[in-house]
């Protein structure tokens, strides 16, 4: 299914889904990132996200603007994201300060060369973290963001991509299942 097919099939209680899709999968809907970084950021919500139609669905879109490299990048942020938020997200809600200050042991070498821009991996792993709800990767991404001159903007519209992406997910898996 495409994208169009996959919107089209919201409900009708789901418009403003529908609506909100189109728009911050525009670049006049999502100010402060370009249209690749759109993409990027759509594809590593889907992903997380786990519908898979439309994580098939969005690595097409995707792949109109990207390069192969670029779309496994995304999928990169997705996928030690998925690990990071987990522990992370752990660490940080127990209240024991000492594994804080342990070692993760984690491998994340794909980080040094994900295959997209850093910013934009960056952007991939702060949606990712807002949507498996870790407080801890999310301050680390958007300080780090921050500190690279992405607006304050480039972040809200990562996190709105990252909303919208995850509600027709969960919307379309429930009025399909």
């Amino acid at each position: 299914m495409s994208l169009q097919d996959l919107r089209n099939a919201l409900p009708d209680y789901a418009k403003d889904m529908k609506l909100n899709l189109d728009s911050v999968l525009s670049e006049g809907g999502s100010p402060g990132v370009d249209g690749k970084q759109i993409r990027a950021i759509a594809l590593a919500s889907a992903i997380a996200s786990r519908y898979a139609p439309l994580v098939a669905a969005i690595e097409t879109f995707a792949a109109e603007q990207l390069s192969p490299e670029e779309v496994n990048g995304s999928k990169a942020a997705a996928a030690v994201m998925a690990m990071n938020n987990i522990y992370y997200r752990a660490t940080h809600m127990i209240h024991n300060d000492e594994y804080g200050q342990l070692r993760a042991g984690l491998r994340m070498n794909i980080m040094a060369n994900p295959g997209i821009d850093k910013m934009t991996f960056e952007l991939c792993s702060l949606a990712v973290s807002a949507i498996n709800g870790c407080g801890a990767c999310l301050d680390s991404h958007e300080r780090t963001l921050r500190t690279h001159d992405v607006s304050a903007q480039g972040v809200q519209s990562a996190l709105k991509i990252a909303a919208v992406v995850h509600a027709v997910a969960v919307t379309l898996e429930q009025s399909q299942a």
